[in-house]
């Protein structure tokens, strides 16, 4: 998750951009190429936050040990509602890369047409090297300093990198005590389900991944392939987003043949169980030296021949400098910025489609939203109902991506078409990939939004 602003390349090469937020609002310039009726200031404004929070407060650690720590929320646009975002501790946070996550939420929600807009938060730590109680008192005094700057209706965080629902829990009862008499259980999500949380919530981001993934398949992305059965996955990532996608796309027909966390990594073409590997995970704290498996790096790992990759850890993992050695059909972006402008580029020239980080993994912000109704409304979803309803959010998601995407380059026969022509030099222009018709469907709802409701004052 480190943020360099380049790779290694020759004097005579430009190197690659890695900071998250320029690379957010590259997005945002090559999305409004494809809406030319939007003024150029309202596109300024809209690749920009409305607010960073930078805090910097104290605790006494469980030895007794004075440890300081900064921290920030950021929130990038409220048109279409309250600002959504997670909080990751992490020791390499940093200020640009929650400014990029917080875009991206606000993009996300526009995808999958959620009334929420972008915000993120993060604390620099290492809660690995935390105590709970540690944990505990980082938590309580960071969601004090935030203060007013959260809330049911303003902002509303939800967990990510390094903290879940018991984080959560502790944050909704700092707040609680800070503003009695009012229902607070909406003011963050993720929380564990007997304190208001949903049922499918922590499932919900692996879920959604895999209805946009056999959504996409059922439309035809990969020419003749229709479902999932018998394909071969990669999953950088084991954790509650990567190892639930394991879980599911095992379930559903798809042969996941190598996962990796933090602890290293595993590989077996003839398939991993991803209960052993859960299993194993819970007993020795990774699933590095699962019984039967062939060791692998991170790095190797996603240059494995695969039918698809999943990338479902930490931004900037697909770059200039290891895209020539990917070997899959399909990048389904389970992560958050997982894919560099330049990568994603290349895998579109040699025709690998990649489902986008704010379509595919949109599954767990779509679940957070359905904890905040049933919160408001003080009900609670039976786990079945919440899936049906992700499903049908993801479903549609998807048309609406691929239906811009046919607006824009033509139906999936005319970009083959297309691209044949461009093999025999009668074309110049490779078509514009699925991200960037995920990011006009965003870009293009939240500036009507805006445009209606009018630049105040």
């Amino acid at each position: 998750m480190s943020n360099p602003t380049s790779v290694g390349a020759s004097p005579s090469e430009a190197p690659e951009e890695l900071n998250p937020f320029l690379i957010a609002q590259r997005q945002a310039d090559d999305a409004a190429r494809y809406l030319p009726e939007l003024d150029p200031g309202l596109i300024e404004f809209l690749k920009k936050p409305d607010r960073l929070l930078t805090i910097e407060f104290p605790i006494t650690t469980s030895s007794g040990e004075v440890k300081n720590f900064i921290a920030y929320r950021a929130v990038h646009n409220r048109a279409r509602g309250p600002g959504k975002g997670g909080i990751r501790y992490h020791p390499e946070v940093t200020a640009d890369e929650v400014r990029a996550l917080a875009s991206w939420m606000t993009w996300k929600c526009a995808v999958v047409d959620v009334p929420f807009g972008g915000a993120k938060g993060g604390v620099i730590c290492n809660p690995k090297e935390l105590s709970d109680e540690d944990i505990r008192h980082l938590t309580r005094r960071f969601t004090a300093e935030l203060g007013e700057a959260i809330g049911p209706y303003t902002d509303i965080p939800a967990p990510d990198v390094g903290t879940g629902p018991a984080t959560m829990a502790i944050l909704y009862d700092t707040y609680e005590m800070m503003h009695k008499g009012s229902n607070n259980l909406g003011v963050v999500t993720g929380k564990p389900v007997h304190i208001g949380g949903s049922l499918g919530r922590v499932e919900a981001t692996g879920r959604g991944g895999l209805n946009v993934t056999q959504r996409a398949l059922e439309r035809g992305v990969l020419e003749g392939t229709k479902d999932l059965k018998g394909m071969t996955v990669v999953i950088q990532g084991f954790g509650n987003v990567g190892g639930v996608a394991a879980t599911l796309f095992h379930e559903a027909g798809a042969k996941v043949i190598a996962v990796s966390d933090s602890g290293g990594g595993i590989h077996d073409r003839d398939g991993i169980d991803p209960a052993v590997a859960h299993e194993h995970k819970r007993e020795t704290g990774s699933v590095s030296g699962l019984e039967g498996c062939e060791a692998v790096s991170g790095d190797e790992l996603l240059t494995l021949e695969c039918d698809i990759l999943i990338p479902a850890a930490l931004e900037n993992q697909i770059r200039a400098d290891n895209v020539d050695d990917i070997k899959t059909r399909l990048v389904v972006e389970l992560a958050n910025g997982p894919t560099t402008p330049d990568a994603a580029a290349e895998l579109q020239r040699r025709q690998i489609v990649v489902l986008p980080d704010i379509l595919a993994n949109a599954g767990g912000v779509t679940v957070s939203y359905f904890e905040w109704v049933q919160n408001n409304e003080n009900e609670q979803w039976d786990e079945q109902v919440v899936n049906e309803k992700l499903a049908e959010k993801m479903r549609r998601a998807t048309d609406a991506v691929l239906q811009k995407h046919e607006e824009i380059c033509g139906t999936l026969d005319q970009i083959r078409a297309r691209r044949k022509a461009l093999r025999r030099g009668e074309e110049s222009i490779e078509p514009p990939d699925l991200r960037m018709a995920a990011f006009v469907v965003a870009v293009e709802r939240v500036a009507r939004v805006t445009l209606d409701r009018g630049i105040w004052p």
